[in-house]
């Protein structure tokens, strides 16, 4: 199948176009991509051919943070009282959504039951329509602290041990610890408390790394960054620099630190972000936005992710959410790579997704206007290719 377009972004990274490029794509599997007279050259003469002359070609999109345990309702929680097989046929549809506003994978960070693990198979064996799925199977949580429902609670260094070593076995792509409390468990620790010492993070680190995967810290606490940090996790989520006195205050020893160790960070900012002044007051909101442009100033590596799952997320929004960070005047080339090419980095993925090369797996999207010029175009989805089978947008007549 031969895929040209008006403009088309290979690599996220560059910032540039190729005009009047193309992408030649056998199976799943991208063949050639760049300017379309030489990757013509490359087609069979009875090659399928699909052409978008006035849009933008580009990797598909990753959120790097969602539930699709949860269904963004006031209570997400309360969908946990539906049995497996409905949550399961639910998580696929909320998958499909994703997948059809041209967010191609996903990481989903809290599960239950395997339930993520059981979709992923579904969607990679084609049997399911979803975005892909790379799932942390069931977060560490110690006793009674947040997301506990979920099951993943543990005590101390040895059942720290076992949990991480279940997920592993049962195909976890990640593992997900709660360095700090947070709001959707409103029994447990403040979403500023540090909910296990460094010490113990040191041994979620060390037996995930030793069996080769990456880890993700849900950190709101000042306290909690800076021990995530100190353990060497690979991604830390939300990093909102919270204080006890529910203030938001950056670190610039422990950012210094992010930086210099290479660790992602994952503001997860919700697609309903013009929201976030009522919800915290306007002046927190500005320190909130500046903390994360400090951030990028200082060359921490930051993704995308909208926490879709949880209250005022909803699933599909990702290219919406992009627009808190074009609020704070970073560049739309950088905001595209944190949504591509950084991400699948981020997610250990960074050899197949992210880019539109020879040998990268044919996850392309396709929108109306120039979102180098104008992020929102993100939005106006024409179609979506994930693994070379296409899907039209959820608003489309086609």
């Amino acid at each position: 199948m031969l895929i040209t377009a008006g403009r088309v972004l290979t690599d996220p990274s560059s910032g540039t176009y190729v005009p009047d490029g193309a992408v030649l794509v056998d199976g799943e599997t991208i063949v050639a991509a760049g300017p379309r007279p030489q990757v013509e050259a490359q087609a069979r003469p009875d090659e399928e051919r699909i052409a978008y002359p006035d849009a933008t070609l580009l990797p598909g999109l990753v959120d790097a943070h969602v539930h699709l345990l949860f269904d963004a309702s006031p209570d997400p929680k309360a969908v946990l009282e539906h049995d497996d097989e409905k949550l399961l046929d639910e998580m696929q549809g909320r998958a499909e959504t994703l997948l059809r506003s041209g967010v191609t994978t996903v990481r989903d960070l809290g599960d239950r039951n395997g339930l993520a693990l059981r979709l992923a198979d579904a969607i990679g064996s084609g049997s399911a329509a979803g975005s892909r799925i790379v799932s942390a199977a069931v977060p560490l949580t110690p006793v009674g602290g947040h997301c506990w429902f979920l099951g993943g609670e543990v005590s101390g260094a040895s059942e720290i041990r076992r949990l991480v070593e279940r997920n592993v076995t049962a195909g976890a792509q990640v593992i997900k610890v709660m360095a700090t409390g947070g709001g959707l468990t409103k029994d447990g620790p403040a979403s500023w408390e540090p909910q296990f010492t460094p010490d113990e993070l040191a041994v979620v680190v060390d037996t995930a790394h030793q069996a080769g995967l990456p880890v993700a810290a849900h950190a709101h606490g000042v306290d909690g960054i800076a021990a995530a940090a100190d353990a060497g996790v690979d991604t830390i989520e939300h990093c909102t620099w919270m204080t006890p006195d529910r203030n938001f205050e950056l670190r610039e020893d422990v950012l210094a630190q992010i930086v210099s160790k290479g660790i992602y960070v994952c503001p997860t900012i919700t697609p309903k972000w013009k929201m976030l002044p009522q919800v915290f007051s306007a002046e927190r909101f500005e320190t909130i936005s500046g903390n994360v442009k400090r951030m990028a100033e200082a060359g921490a590596r930051l993704i995308a992710g909208t926490d879709a799952g949880v209250q005022r997320a909803q699933f599909g929004g990702l290219a919406t959410s992009l627009g808190f960070y074009e609020r704070l005047e970073i560049p739309a080339s950088y905001i595209i790579d944190m949504a591509t090419n950084q991400a699948a980095h981020a997610l250990g993925l960074g050899k197949e997704i992210g880019r539109l090369a020879a040998g990268y797996r044919a996850d392309l999207l396709v929108v109306d206007g120039d979102p180098l010029e104008d992020l929102s175009a993100l939005q106006a989805v024409k179609t979506v290719f994930a693994g070379g089978n296409q899907y039209q947008p959820e608003n489309s007549a086609g």
